[in-house]
Formats: structure tokens, C-alpha cells, sequence
């Protein structure tokens, strides 16, 4: 009887979006980068003109929640959706996960926001829905997912 409760307390939490952090794992596929190995390291290099403000962090949220329509695959809160073996998929990415904010670099993130990330649903977004200016104000919002 307990774990058929438990069961269906999983199952509403999954369907109502609510998962909670102490449950969550970080997948390992997770931490492979995403930008290929010959332009990895060049990407590694490419550093965030903007400094971590308020002031910028908001700009990058309106953004997020607005014009880039970040929210509607990475949700309100970044965590996309966990990847629960035969109920959901493994992507969007979880932007509050420590691990993944740890191993990835801003220059990365700005790599797949401008060519997009291959065997993902993750689009390019710069030119054609942001200025590369707008591109580092949403990085700083996803960097705040994990703080």
C-alpha cells in the first residue's frame, strides 16, 4: 500500500511539474559538451562582456521569459524536465543543475545559442531571434538557475 502511494505521489509531482532537487541526479550525458572538439577549446575562450548585475540578470530574464522564448521548452523555473526512464526525454537541459553549471563555460552556452546543439531540439537563436548582446544577458539568467 505504501509504495503504491508513493507511486502515485511521483506521478502527480510529474504531471504537475514538481519534482523535488533531493530526488534529482545528474544524468552523465548531461556534462558531455555539446560544442564539437575542434571548436571546444576556442569557445572555452569566449568570455561574458557583461558583469553578473541585477541590472543585467533582469535583462536577460525578460528576455528568457519574452522575446527568446526561452521559457516554453526550459520552463519558469529552468529545470526543462528530469529525465524519468520511459516517461519523459532527456532534453531540455535542467539549467538548475550544479553539476551541468559547473562543467560549462559561457563561451559554450554562446557557442550553441549561435549553431544550435546536433541531436537536440536546440535551435540557433543568434542571428535570427537575438543580438549576440542579448545572447550573453540570457546567460547570466540561466547562470542564476543555479545560485
Amino acid at each position: 500500500m505504501i509504495g503504491n502511494k508513493i507511486s502515485l505521489w511521483v506521478f502527480f509531482a510529474l504531471c504537475l511539474g514538481f519534482w523535488p532537487g533531493w530526488i534529482e541526479a545528474t544524468d552523465s550525458e548531461v556534462l558531455n559538451p555539446r560544442v564539437p572538439s575542434d571548436q571546444i577549446e576556442e569557445a572555452k575562450t569566449w568570455v561574458n562582456p557583461f558583469p553578473s548585475t541585477q541590472e543585467n540578470i533582469e535583462k536577460g530574464k525578460v528576455l528568457f521569459h519574452g522575446k527568446a522564448f526561452c521559457v516554453t521548452c526550459h520552463g519558469r523555473d529552468g529545470r526543462g524536465y528530469i529525465d524519468v526512464p520511459g516517461l519523459v526525454g532527456k532534453l531540455p537541459r535542467n539549467f538548475t543543475d550544479k553539476a551541468w553549471q559547473a562543467v560549462r563555460k559561457d563561451g559554450e552556452l554562446l557557442w550553441i545559442l549561435k549553431n544550435g546543439s546536433e541531436g537536440t531540439a536546440m535551435a540557433s537563436f543568434i542571428p535570427l531571434v537575438l543580438t549576440e548582446e542579448e545572447a550573453w544577458h540570457v546567460i547570466l539568467y540561466v547562470r542564476s538557475f543555479g545560485k
